[in-house]
């Protein structure tokens, strides 16, 4: 049965689904996208900025290119600024500033994922929706007959209606939800990853810029 035909015989419950699905996919997009291992945490990165600043903090246009090169590299670049704007901070204070760029860091890394574990909690409740409105639709039309014991009474196009609403949208619901939480589940497992990865990368980054301050 064409597509067409399917939207057709679902009714109007099955727009909405279709908005979710359509926002759905342009998350997983969006999500592929940003969650690449060069944007976020290069694997050399964090060698690359001790070996730099071995012999001190390094010049502003290598912290403004390591700030701009990744997520990570926001995050060591703003523990070489705190030491060029007070050169004796302390190792408590430095911290501090690692641990909020840190935090930016992961509320960058977890944009959109609310989103997308809200399509795939909705999703089957919009199903279900669709379900109800098409068992109102099969005892409406069983309502001229008598009621629903009297089936042969009843209009069977509009028991056909209420049918295909009833079971198109259950199933949309589910096509709907389930891919949804799997990469719902897919990038939540990534994001948590690469928190690991960076808050490691960060602890043995202040231990290095210890021995920066003066």
């Amino acid at each position: 049965m064409p597509l067409f035909s399917i939207i057709q015989a679902a009714g109007w419950p099955i727009w909405p689904l279709i908005a979710c699905s359509i926002l759905a996919l342009a998350l997983v997009i969006e999500r592929f996208s940003s969650l690449k291992t060069a944007r976020i945490a290069p694997p050399k990165l964090l060698e690359e900025a001790i070996t730099v600043s071995r012999g001190g903090v390094p010049a502003t246009d290598v912290v403004a290119h390591l700030e701009q090169n990744s997520l990570l590299g926001e995050v060591l670049a703003s523990g070489f600024r705190a030491l060029n704007t007070n050169p004796r901070i302390s190792e408590e204070d430095l911290r501090s500033t690692l641990e909020g760029a840190g935090r930016r860091a992961a509320h960058t890394l977890e944009r959109y994922l609310a989103a997308l574990a809200t399509i795939a909690s909705a999703a089957p409740l919009l199903g279900l929706l669709g379900t109800v409105i098409g068992m109102i639709e099969i005892f409406g039309s069983q309502a001229g007959g008598g009621g629903v014991a009297n089936a042969s009474s009843g209009n069977p196009a509009q028991l056909a209606q209420g049918i295909s609403i009833a079971l198109y949208n259950t199933a949309f619901g589910l096509i709907v939800a389930i891919p949804a939480l799997i990469f719902w589940r897919y990038f939540r497992a990534r994001v948590d990853g690469y928190l690991l990865t960076m808050e490691i990368a960060s602890e043995r980054f202040v231990r290095h810029l210890n021995t920066l301050r003066k």
